[in-house]
């Protein structure tokens, strides 16, 4: 028995769902140590070849990890519990700036855009067999990379820009590899990596994006791919320069065997230059979403890379899913063709946002990071601290725990529903949570 917990299973497949579950309940928490295989096997009455092969599930999904005669322990992490549980419960009342959400108001309407590919797809019905990629989306995605620099490359359409990360990672790695990821980094990317049973290995990020040296350092540490955000980053919304870009180029050419995986999910929201970096590798992928721009409802990116990856990334889609919807792509593109989202004026609309709550912060001797997208970064001193003390106060942000994994302590604040009249107020509650807390009087 662990604690009150007691593992059971006669079979490896048993024992290590005993755990999971135990993990996923929030009965095992992150951090505690595991019994030792043989006490186990011996507890539980089975070969300790069948708790060592539980546990090597258990490793290979992410749930726990091993550090030689230290044992065996949940990871801080686990992907059975997954980030989202790293949030603030908002009450009524308080103001909600930690959902990451798009403004509503500049997302385009969408009903008639599916009512003509709905139209298209009565007159020319989409059979099994059919090509998954729609002819004219793949013209006006393959337009929008070379405006942007990207390689040439096949296509292929994913459901969002997480769903092609996986299908990437899936094509070329194994479990135990290592990714090099952002830190602070997207959340979901963080649990997804050893969700797949692959180590993380965490890149520093300033506001030119994902640092060089770090870079460096990971690949030459033997890590087998990289994840960038090219612009709009979350949480802090960094946006790779041409000098970074040249920098960390230069770091991959020294990795030719490194896989590569940019993630835009910035695409229509962002008025900065993009500055890609695929081709440095001889594998990689750009994954551009649709899903900040057009709704997160909207659950479709188009993948471009090297032909080794696509081939095999469309080869396991036939194997699942087949395609994503051909209806959902032809009003993706009468979305486009028809200019349904602005994006200098989107672009600009969220600037604003940003820039006046940093300013605000500037003027209150508070430090905020967000050169693009939708979100500012706020490192504090006491994350729990400033959480608690935001949320008494009328306002509820991110837990900066749920994109980091060694970074220093911070805050995440969603500007895109942001008021101008909200913005002093909050900077307000901001700097007065990062404050000295009031004095005790215990007379």
């Amino acid at each position: 028995m662990l604690g009150e917990y007691p593992i059971s299973g006669r079979r490896a497949v048993d024992i290590s769902a005993s755990v999971e579950r135990a993990v996923g309940a929030g009965v095992l928490q992150p951090g505690q140590l595991l019994p030792p295989m043989r006490e186990l096997a011996e507890r539980l009455g089975v070969n300790p070849n069948t708790v060592a092969a539980a546990y090597r599930t258990l490793r290979e999904r992410g749930v726990i990890e091993t550090a030689g005669r230290r044992g065996s322990r949940v990871r801080s992490a686990p992907a059975t519990t997954g980030r989202d549980h790293i949030r603030v419960d908002v009450p009524e009342g308080v103001r909600n700036v930690a959902d990451g959400n798009p403004d509503p108001a500049l997302l385009p309407p969408l009903a008639a855009a599916f009512a003509a590919a709905a139209a298209e797809g009565d007159r020319a019905p989409v059979l099994y067999g059919e090509d998954p990629l729609d002819p004219e989306l793949a013209r006006l995605a393959r337009a929008g990379f070379d405006a942007d620099g990207v390689p040439d490359g096949p296509l292929a359409v994913v459901s969002g820009a997480l769903d092609g990360a996986e299908r990437v990672l899936v094509a070329h790695l194994k479990p135990g590899d290592t990714v090099a990821v952002e830190d602070p980094g997207w959340g979901r990317t963080l649990d997804l990596v050893p969700a797949l049973g692959l180590r993380t290995v965490p890149v520093g990020v300033d506001d030119e994006g994902t640092h060089a040296d770090d870079v460096r350092r990971a690949l030459a540490a033997g890590a087998r791919a990289l994840i960038v955000t090219g612009r709009a980053q979350n949480p802090t919304g960094a946006a790779v320069s041409a000098t970074r870009a040249r920098a960390l180029r230069s770091v991959l050419r020294e990795y030719p065997e490194a896989l590569l995986i940019e993630d835009d999910h910035g695409h229509g929201i962002v008025d900065v230059p993009l500055h890609p970096l695929a081709g440095a590798t001889r594998h990689w992928a750009f994954v551009r979403s649709a899903a900040k721009a057009y709704g997160p409802d909207l659950r479709l990116a188009l993948l471009t890379g090297d032909g080794v990856t696509v081939d095999r990334v469309r080869g396991r889609q036939r194997l699942g899913p087949g395609w994503v919807s051909r209806l959902m792509q032809r009003a993706l593109v009468r979305l486009w063709a028809d200019g349904a989202v602005d994006t200098r004026a989107v672009a600009a609309a969220y600037g604003r946002r940003r820039d006046a709550l940093i300013g605000a912060l500037d003027r209150r001797g508070v430090a905020a990071h967000g050169r693009s997208g939708m979100n500012v970064w706020v490192p504090v001193p006491d994350e729990t601290g400033a959480v608690a003390r935001l949320l008494h106060a009328g306002w509820a942000v991110a837990p900066g725990a749920r994109f980091r994994l060694s970074a220093p302590p911070g805050v995440r604040v969603t500007v895109s529903t942001l008021t101008e009249d909200e913005t002093e107020a909050l900077a307000d509650a901001i700097a007065s949570a990062l404050g000295p807390p009031p004095a005790r009087s215990y007379v």
